[in-house]
């Protein structure tokens, strides 16, 4: 196949922490990707950015970036409370539109944002980047292509992580836990990357049961989640999520037939294979831009080359309604109301 007339310019709304490191890079090392231009509000941190990462505009206007015609394709690295905004407004422009997770404050809006995309025939991506990480595609090997401990049959996942003290701040509580900003707390922040891995792996959550609560009292977020689920094929999980322990803890357990597979959501730690062989361990780094390779994975697509972005709206809007139905009890409970 052709290389690509050009490549693709992308631009960013929302210049923030996550774009330093871990996914602006991506786009301007990614194979026929480029990045044109970034949005923040503050327009002289944007201009900072930019400077930095040798970007050659920046906006303090996400319409003006919009409209750019040099812009081809937009980013939406900003809070979860104007994905939805943000989304629909690149959407409208026709322009392909990532993402940052979660897709949007509850699945109400990740609806509108796919449905807005699949009527004006505009691609739709979101930052689940897990599913293009080569650390990952070798669990996915160890479970069905090597079929390393028979046939799954149940997973447990447990993310335990101390009380930071950010979250104390009495000027204004940081946004990750304000669910005005973000849906909800930390289990909608780091929770969702370990479901939507799942989705990946086992196919769609079609039953979940869960209960969260607010046990330190920090801020108005839940802080402790549990859950049970089932997928399609009758493989059942559980879960559990706390933000207020002594020790940090991250752990998938994958229980099968013939074995049992255990690895982390985050971080590059082992991923640990028990079965009738013995005990091994396989070690898999992650990339220094850690979003890069699903990136490419947009650029490919978009571009007409060999390959399709893992990570779509639909199957994003999936991992929402989980959390939607997880987190359901408790935002009746203490009276949040999220969506449009």
């Amino acid at each position: 196949m052709n290389a690509p007339a050009r490549d693709i310019g992308w631009g960013i709304i929302g210049c923030g922490n996550v774009t330093e490191v871990k996914s602006g890079p991506g786009f301007q090392k990614a194979p026929h990707s480029r990045l044109a231009a970034v949005m923040r509000r503050d327009a002289d941190k944007a201009r900072d950015y930019a400077q930095r990462h040798g970007v050659p505009r920046w906006y303090g206007d996400a319409a003006a970036l919009v409209a750019d015609p040099e812009i081809d394709a937009v980013y939406v690295a900003t809070p979860p409370s104007t994905h939805e905004l943000y989304a629909l407004m690149a959407i409208a422009a026709g322009k392909p539109v990532y993402v940052e997770k979660p897709m949007a404050m509850d699945f109400t809006e990740c609806e509108a944002i796919v449905r807005a995309g699949r009527d004006a025939g505009v691609p739709v991506f979101v930052a689940y980047y897990r599913r293009a990480l080569p650390r990952f595609a070798r669990v996915r090997e160890l479970l069905f292509r090597d079929r390393a401990i028979g046939a799954p049959r149940a997973l447990h996942v447990v993310y335990a992580k101390p009380h930071h003290p950010r979250y104390d701040d009495p000027q204004g509580t940081h946004w990750h836990v304000r669910p005005e900003i973000s849906g909800g707390g930390l289990f909608m922040d780091l929770g969702c990357h370990t479901l939507d891995l799942l989705d990946w792996l086992f196919g769609p959550i079609t039953e979940v049961c869960g209960h969260a609560s607010n046990q330190r009292g920090a801020y108005p977020a839940e802080d402790t989640v549990a859950m049970s689920f089932a997928f399609d094929n009758g493989m059942l999980g559980t879960g559990l999520w706390t933000f207020d322990a002594a020790q940090r803890q991250d752990n998938i357990e994958v229980i099968g037939d013939a074995g049992r597979l255990s690895f982390a959501t985050f971080g590059d730690g082992p991923i640990r294979l028990e079965n009738a062989d013995g005990v091994r361990e396989f070690r898999v780094e992650n990339p220094a831009h850690i979003q890069q390779p699903l990136i490419e994975t947009i650029v490919a697509e978009l571009t007409g080359q060999p390959g399709a972005c893992p990570s779509t709206g639909e199957s994003a809007a999936r991992t929402s309604r989980v959390m939607d139905e997880v987190l359901r009890d408790y935002r009746r409970m203490t009276g949040q109301k999220m969506g449009s």
